[in-house]
């Protein structure tokens, strides 16, 4: 029996359990995968999750919410990506645990998907904690020219444009006043906030600020069909949705977790169909 979960906070509606059980059955492995809450949001917390999942003989965990960026401190081996973001959301639990961000590969994944090769261009990303890192990194690879970063919490974004310059990477930081002209200036514009999820609907951007741009992509999966999402759609950007980052996320800690190399085309299709979702979006 393969024991694989899910560690973080508000994740009762994820749909993990549902893609790594149907890869599961596709591939003919016996496996769980099963959904842990920490107390609460603290480091300590975290840790004593991940110390009680290895102790019942789990072989790995994805991390979500809010700890993806202490991950990497209960990890011995530090994949390139992880280095390189700052964060990671899979966890390979053996001897040694092996830290992974399929974020950072499964965005890549499904900008390709859906862009192809055009270059990312100037970007104005919205939110700078752990899949906003890893998004912002692989924006490097996507050919961004460069990365404007805005977050509430300036600190955070502060560091997300540090680090980000170290790798050489052009950006910079908007502020509040900043944030329209930012908007209207860029090819692509993302969301890697909550703001669109059940819990916390909503747009991070103003409507009106939809209009030019070549591409959109939005970290929040439920719903699919964000107010984020809609916007760009309905001014003809190419959309990105988190629907594909979860897919493309999804298989790549599949793979890490069991060895299985998945064959992708068709398994976003499969889910789709089994769990019957319904989105203008998805096509």
């Amino acid at each position: 029996m393969i024991k694989l979960g899910l560690i973080g906070q508000a994740i009762q509606q994820s749909r993990s359990p549902a893609l790594h059980t149907m890869l599961g059955n596709i591939h003919g492995l016996e496996l769980t995968y099963e959904m842990h809450i920490p107390d609460d949001g603290s480091p300590e917390a975290f840790r004593a999750t991940l110390q009680r999942i290895r102790d019942e003989g789990y072989r790995g965990t994805n991390v979500t919410y809010p700890y993806k960026q202490v991950a990497i401190e209960s990890a011995q081996i530090l994949h390139p990506e992880v280095a390189h973001v700052g964060a990671s959301n899979t966890l390979l639990l053996g001897p040694d645990i092996e830290a992974f961000n399929t974020d950072y590969t499964g965005f890549m994944k499904g900008y390709r998907a859906r862009v192809g090769d055009q270059d990312a261009g100037s970007v104005l990303l919205v939110g700078a904690g752990g899949v906003g890192r890893a998004v912002a990194f692989a924006l490097g690879e996507m050919g961004a020219t460069d990365v404007k970063v805005f977050d509430l919490n300036t600190a955070g974004a502060e560091s997300l444009v540090n680090a980000l310059q170290t790798a050489g990477i052009v950006a910079s930081q908007v502020g509040k006043e900043g944030l329209a002209e930012a908007a209207l200036q860029a090819d692509g514009l993302v969301n890697c906030t909550p703001v669109g999820h059940y819990k916390t609907p909503g747009n991070p951007l103003d409507r009106a600020l939809f209009v030019d741009q070549k591409w959109a992509f939005d970290a929040v999966y439920t719903p699919i069909d964000t107010e984020f999402m809609v916007a760009a759609h309905e001014s003809g950007l190419a959309v990105v949705s988190g629907f594909d980052l979860f897919i493309h996320q999804g298989i790549d800690a599949f793979e890490h977790f069991t060895g299985e190399k998945v064959n992708e085309q068709g398994i976003k299709r499969e889910f789709i169909r089994r769990f019957e979702l319904k989105s203008n979006l998805l096509g």
